[in-house]
């Protein structure tokens, strides 16, 4: 048995994708769930994800080996001070965020002699879907799973999570948090951002209805991100907002010199662009598969 006692505060796809993985291949005792929706909570025990629950994060997490923060970015910090002196010494706690840095401070801030537990992480997994109802076992399998370990973290710590994340499915990797956010801000971040912004750009039309009825699976496939959590989304943007900010002038640069390139009929620049991403499209699809 890996984790004898699972707490998850936050039981949502990944969450509870992460425990049905983990009782699936019989490597966790307990598992109790936390969130401030008790309906989502019996929801998570109907479906067998959790053993039991608390609405109140104290008691939650109170024997728990392994703790797992799965809320949204805007809830993850204010959660840290709520498990900080409940939590045993010896728990390891680790999160699902895709923004690094802000939880990392808020942590070293709250935890202080239990910080080196706690092993910063972003599974690299999900869907446009949200909550307990969506998530299921093998949503890891053949996903990376990336650990932000710090000079301070526990070899221990760090070891146990690893293996937990591999142990569904998961390859492990290990960034510098800076780096993280950075990777992260052009690789997922902005794809959200400009699929919300086509949506919204042709929704605004005055030719909207006909727009979309001629919509075919280019732009399904496009847009499809755009059904994703707007709450998630907008919080994500402000937790990394430095990085995105970086990644959205570098893409509007991008999309000037196309412009440019069609209002000049600069006709050998367009193709040299679109055979390039082309290129560099059809290496990643053939890595990936």
């Amino acid at each position: 048995m890996l984790i004898n006692n699972l707490s998850i505060i936050g039981v949502g796809l990944i969450g509870g994708s992460l425990a049905r993985a983990l009782r699936k291949a019989k490597l966790v005792g307990r598992v109790t769930g936390c969130n401030r929706s008790e309906e989502t909570l019996k929801k998570a025990v109907e479906l067998d994800v959790i053993d039991d629950y608390f609405l109140n994060i104290s008691e939650a997490v109170r024997d728990a080996d392994v703790i797992i923060i799965g809320t949204p970015l805007s809830v993850s910090e204010k959660v840290l001070p709520k498990l900080a002196d409940s939590m045993m010494v010896n728990a390891i706690l680790t999160d699902v965020g895709s923004v690094k840095g802000g939880i990392i401070n808020a942590a070293r801030e709250t935890l202080a002699e239990k910080f080196p537990n706690f092993v910063p992480g972003h599974p690299i997994a999900g869907t446009e879907k949200n909550g307990v109802e969506a998530s299921y076992e093998d949503l890891f399998v053949n996903h990376r799973v990336i650990l932000t370990p710090l000079k301070e973290t526990s070899p221990n710590a760090h070891k146990l999570v690893t293996q937990m994340w591999e142990s569904v499915g998961a390859e492990v990797v290990n960034l510098d948090v800076k780096h993280h956010d950075e990777v992260l801000a052009a690789t997922s971040h902005l794809p959200h951002m400009l699929a919300y912004a086509l949506v919204d750009c042709l929704a605004g039309m005055q030719e909207r209805d006909e727009i979309f009825k001629y919509a075919a699976g280019g732009f399904a496939d496009f847009t499809r991100i755009a059904s994703s959590s707007p709450e998630m989304w907008h919080d994500i943007c402000f937790s990394n907002r430095e990085a995105l900010i970086r990644t959205l002038e570098m893409f509007s640069s991008h999309i000037d010199d196309i412009k440019l390139a069609i209002e000049k009929s600069e006709s050998d620049e367009l193709l040299k662009i679109f055979r390039r991403a082309k290129e560099v499209r059809d290496k990643f699809n053939k890595e990936k598969k």
